[in-house]
C-alpha cells in the first residue's frame, strides 16, 4: 500500500461512490421532469437533450474541463491550469482529501453534467438538436469550468479572496444555469403560439416521477458535497429534506391564495424550487435556517414563474423563474442564516455578523449570473449565426420528436385493420404525413 492510498478513508469513499450515483440520477431525473412538462410532441427531444448532455459533458471534463476548474490556479483565481487534462497524473493512489482523487473527479462531472442540462428547459420546444450538440461542450468550457473554478478551485477568487460561501452549488449550477437560460431565452425568442397557444404539461404524472427521482439525487448532491460521511454530511441531509418540504407547502400555499387550487405541477416545483435554495447554504445554516430558505424560495419562485409574461421573454420550462432566483434567493441568505457551528467562522446577519457576509454573498451573485448571462448570450448568438439555434418553423410545428428523432413517444395511429403503425418503419416523408 502507497503512501497517498494509506489516508483514503474507505467509509468516506463508500459514501461519495454512492452520492456520485445520486447525483447522476439527476439528469434522468431531470429529463422526465421536463419531459413531462412540454407538449407530447416534443417529449423524447426533451429526453435527448439531458441525455445526450452526459456524454458530450463528460468527454470535455475528462479531456480538460477537470483540470481547468480544479488544476492549481494559473491566472489571479480565474482558471486552472492544465496539468491534468486528460486526466494525466491521476491515478488510482491519487487522494483528494480523504477520497480518491479520481472519483472525487467523477463527483464533480456529475454537477457539471445536471447543470448544462438544465438549461434545455429555457428552450424547449424550439432547440436545433445539432446546435445543441455544439453549444452544450463549449459552454460547459466557458461558463461552467471558470464559475467552478472561483468557487470551489484552489486560489479560486470568491472562495479565497472575496471569501463568499456557497456549499454544493449555488453559482457554479443554479444561478448560471438560470442566467444563461435567459440569455438562450433571448437569443432564440419566443416559441410559436407563445401567450396565445395553450402549452400545458402533456404528463403530470411523469413531472412528479422526475421531481421524485431529482428530490432522491439530491440527497447525494448536497449531502455529498462534505466529501465525507461526518456530520456535516447530515445536516446537508436534512436540510434538504427540510428545505423541499417548505419550498412545496410555500408554493401551495401561494397557489391556494392566489388561484383557488393547489396543483401537482405546484406541488413539484415548489419541491424543487426549495432545493434549489438550499443547495448552496445546506452546509452553512441551521434546520431552522433551512426551512426559511425552502420556504421563501417556494413562495418568491411561485410568483417569478409569471414574470415570463409580463417582460416577453419564453422562459419554457421556467428556469429562470426556479433555478435563477431559487439559487440568489439561496445563496442571499446565507448572509442572513449562516451559523459558526455549520461555517466553522462566517456568522450571518441574524447571528452578530453584521452586513459584511451578505455584500460579499450579493457581490458573488452579480458577477456570476452577468458573467454566465453575457458568455451564453455571446455563444448563442454566435452559433445561430454560424448554423441557426432555432430549429425550423415547420419542425417547430409538426414537433421535433418526428421531425428530427423520426419517432414519437406515443403511438396512437392505426393501419389497415386496427394494426398500429409505427413510426420507426416509415419514411420520414411519410412519418409527418402520418402525424399530421
Amino acid at each position: 500500500m502507497t503512501l497517498a492510498a494509506a489516508h483514503v478513508n474507505t467509509g468516506d469513499t463508500a459514501w461519495l461512490l454512492a452520492a456520485t450515483a445520486l447525483v447522476l440520477l439527476m439528469t434522468p431525473g431531470l429529463a422526465l421532469f421536463y419531459g413531462g412538462m412540454v407538449r407530447a410532441k416534443s417529449v423524447l427531444n426533451m429526453l435527448m437533450m439531458s441525455f445526450v448532455s452526459i456524454a458530450l459533458v463528460t468527454v470535455v471534463w475528462l479531456a480538460a474541463g477537470y483540470s481547468l476548474a480544479f488544476g492549481d490556479d494559473a491566472f489571479a483565481g480565474l482558471v486552472g491550469g492544465l496539468d491534468h487534462s486528460g486526466m494525466r497524473g491521476l491515478g488510482p493512489a491519487s487522494v483528494h482529501g480523504s477520497v480518491p482523487t479520481l472519483l472525487f473527479a467523477t463527483f464533480q462531472l456529475t454537477f457539471a453534467i445536471v447543470t448544462a442540462a438544465l438549461i434545455s428547459g429555457a428552450v424547449a420546444d424550439r432547440t436545433s438538436f445539432s446546435a445543441w450538440l455544439v453549444f452544450v461542450p463549449v459552454w460547459t468550457l466557458l461558463v461552467y469550468v471558470p464559475v467552478t473554478h472561483w468557487v470551489w478551485g484552489p486560489g479560486g477568487w470568491i472562495k479565497d479572496r472575496l471569501g463568499a460561501l456557497d456549499f454544493a452549488g449555488g453559482l457554479p449550477v443554479e444561478i448560471t444555469s438560470g442566467a444563461s437560460g435567459l440569455a438562450l431565452c433571448l437569443v432564440l425568442g419566443p416559441r410559436l403560439g407563445f401567450r396565445k397557444d395553450a402549452m400545458r404539461p402533456h404528463n403530470l404524472p411523469m413531472v412528479v416521477l422526475g421531481a421524485g427521482l431529482l428530490w432522491f439525487g439530491w440527497f447525494g448532491f448536497n449531502a455529498g458535497s462534505a466529501l465525507g460521511a461526518n456530520g456535516l454530511a447530515a445536516a446537508a441531509f436534512l436540510n434538504t429534506l427540510a428545505a423541499g418540504c417548505t419550498g412545496l407547502l410555500g408554493w401551495l400555499f401561494v397557489e391556494q391564495k392566489r388561484d383557488g387550487h393547489p396543483t401537482t405541477l405546484g406541488a413539484a416545483s415548489g419541491a424543487v424550487a426549495g432545493l434549489v435554495a438550499i443547495t448552496p447554504s445546506c452546509g452553512t445554516v441551521s434546520l431552522l435556517g433551512a426551512l426559511a430558505v425552502g420556504l421563501a424560495a417556494g413562495v418568491v419562485c411561485s410568483y417569478a414563474v409569471g414574470w415570463k409574461f409580463r417582460l416577453n421573454y419564453d422562459d419554457s420550462l421556467d428556469v429562470v423563474g426556479v433555478h435563477l432566483v431559487g439559487g440568489v434567493i439561496g445563496t442571499l441568505l446565507i448572509g442572513l442564516f449562516a451559523e459558526k457551528a455549520m461555517t466553522g467562522g462566517t456568522e450571518g446577519l441574524l447571528y452578530g455578523g453584521g452586513l459584511a457576509p451578505l455584500g460579499k454573498q450579493l457581490l458573488a451573485v452579480v458577477v456570476v449570473a452577468a458573467y454566465a448571462f453575457t458568455v451564453t448570450y455571446g455563444l448563442g448568438k454566435l452559433i445561430d449565426r454560424a448554423l441557426g439555434f432555432r430549429a425550423g418553423e415547420e419542425q417547430e410545428h409538426t414537433g421535433l420528436d418526428l421531425t428530427v428523432h423520426a419517432e414519437t413517444a406515443y403511438d396512437h395511429g392505426v393501419l389497415g385493420h386496427g394494426a398500429p403503425v409505427s413510426h420507426s418503419t416509415l419514411p420520414t416523408a411519410q412519418k409527418v404525413k402520418t402525424q399530421a
